[in-house]
């Protein structure tokens, strides 16, 4: 087993790579030129600055019982296609049971804003020590 990380912006890199030290369990860090990563514990990856570049990198290399922290419902889908476990960074695990529901309110989202500019969708709350806690 082993713990990949999409870690551009990700609030939780410290809580994981603690964690994944405590356990023994080795962590990879999945970065894009423009949010270049240094890590004493884990293995740092620095992709191209592309769209979608470091995600699909991510599910090149994770395999069957992997770990893969993301808040990309994406990344998520094809992490879970894989037989890999994943887990936001809210703490939320991704399931076979929730991810089409997920993937279908972010594309209705997507879609209501596109529709207009008057609907402001609102984007996720300012992140509390409360959340880092539910994340362990």
């Amino acid at each position: 087993m082993q713990i990949f990380v999409d870690a551009d912006a990700c609030p939780v890199v410290d809580i994981v790579e603690t964690i994944a030290e405590k356990y023994n369990i080795p962590v990879t860090l999945l970065c894009d030129t423009n949010h270049v990563l240094y890590s004493d514990y884990s293995e740092v990856f620095v992709v191209g600055a592309g769209a979608d570049a470091v995600d699909y990198k991510l599910i090149s290399i994770c395999h069957r019982g992997d770990i893969v922290v993301s808040q990309d419902y994406g990344v998520a889908a094809m992490a879970l296609g894989k037989g890999a476990y994943a887990i936001h960074q809210s703490g939320r695990w991704y399931t076979d049971e929730n991810i089409d529901r997920m993937l279908m309110e972010r594309h209705l989202n997507k879609k209501a804003r596109r529709k207009s500019f008057r609907n402001h969708i609102k984007g996720p709350r300012k992140r509390t020590s409360e959340d880092d806690e539910r994340f362990t």
